[in-house]
């Protein structure tokens, strides 16, 4: 996964669920780095992930999709 990526994110904490975001990094001291959207202005965030759930906003082609050519 290329970073920065737009994803949505659902934390309970915050009482977030679904908030568009971007994911900036992922810490190995065990939190995300977003920036997330309150009210107009735009803030940089650390969420724990035991806590976080984060979504990709764009949707993943499956891996054995086949092209399909009309003719």
């Amino acid at each position: 996964m290329e970073l920065p990526i737009q994803v949505l994110i659902h934390n309970e904490i915050l009482g977030i669920k679904g908030s568009r975001a971007d994911l900036l990094s992922i810490s190995p001291h065990g939190y995300y780095e977003v920036n997330l959207q309150f009210g107009q202005n735009v803030h940089r965030v650390l969420l724990p992930i035991a806590e976080t759930v984060v979504i990709g906003q764009e949707a993943e082609v499956p891996r054995d999709a086949r092209i399909e050519v009309e003719r």
